[in-house]
This record gives C-alpha cells, sequence and structure tokens, in this order.
C-alpha cells in the first residue's frame, strides 16, 4: 500500500491523510466496465493536512480546478484498467502537485528600459501616427 512519501527534502503527507476510493470508470470498456471499480478518487485536505503553514497557504492560492472552495484537493485517475496503476497514478499527481509550490517563485528584480529601447520605442509611435494621419481623407475647401 501508500507509506508516507517524501516530498522535497522536508516535507511528507501520511497516507492517512489522503482518502482514496475506488469508483467506476467512465466511458467505453465492454461487459467488465460496469462491474468492476478500477477508477480511482482521491482526497486529500489541505487545511487538516500536517503540511507546513506555508505549503498550506500556497496551495490555497493556486488556481487550480482540482482544489475545491472548501481547501480539498480532488484527483480523478481512470486512465488505467488495474485499480493499482490507477491508485499510483492519483497519488503521482497528488504529489506532483505539491512539489509545484515547494519551490518558491524568484524574487522579481525590477529593471529599467534601456536607452535605446525607449528611443525604438518613441520612434515606432510617431511612425505610426505618420501612417494614421496619411490614411485620413484629405478635405477639400469648398468652391465659393
Amino acid at each position: 500500500m501508500l507509506s508516507a512519501e517524501k516530498l522535497s527534502n522536508m516535507v511528507t503527507i501520511p497516507e492517512n491523510e489522503i482518502e482514496i476510493r475506488a469508483i467506476r470508470a467512465q466511458g467505453a470498456g465492454g461487459q467488465n466496465v460496469n462491474k468492476v471499480s478500477s477508477a480511482i478518487h482521491l482526497r486529500f485536505d489541505i487545511g487538516a493536512s500536517s503540511l507546513p503553514d506555508h505549503f498550506k497557504e500556497r496551495l490555497l492560492k493556486l488556481n487550480d480546478h482540482r482544489i475545491t472552495r472548501e481547501g480539498v484537493i480532488v484527483i480523478k485517475a481512470q486512465q488505467y484498467r488495474s485499480q493499482e496503476k490507477n491508485r499510483e497514478e492519483a497519488v503521482r499527481r497528488l504529489y506532483e502537485l505539491v512539489d509545484s509550490i515547494a519551490e518558491l517563485p524568484a524574487k522579481r528584480k525590477p529593471t529599467k528600459p534601456t536607452r535605446s529601447s525607449q528611443k525604438k520605442r518613441l520612434d515606432s509611435k510617431i511612425h505610426r501616427g505618420q501612417l494614421k494621419i496619411m490614411r485620413k481623407k484629405l478635405l477639400t475647401e469648398p468652391v465659393s
């Protein structure tokens, strides 16, 4: 079965925090699909987990369709015909999701545009404006 898997260097998810249920898979599959529950429905409650608080915050901030408003990660795995392979796939996806927030994103260092890039930008704006002026219809003075 599953053991407490190690994430990054310091974080593990105990298997008792992961709720796994076998359900019937969707789609075509012949007579067997209606009898065998080979798909896996994995649920992981972020708030009740033993993850560090900064991991929980980053997970809850993620804009991922697998995370519900209540803070529960829901993963459905039904790619394989065997229940065990689907279970491994669901757990792998959970760890992949948690691993994605394990590393802090690099801080952005604000930079100024170079003088030549500023000049190039202004020149292109002037050029564009002149093109638009040339496209206008010329107004002719009314003959009196």
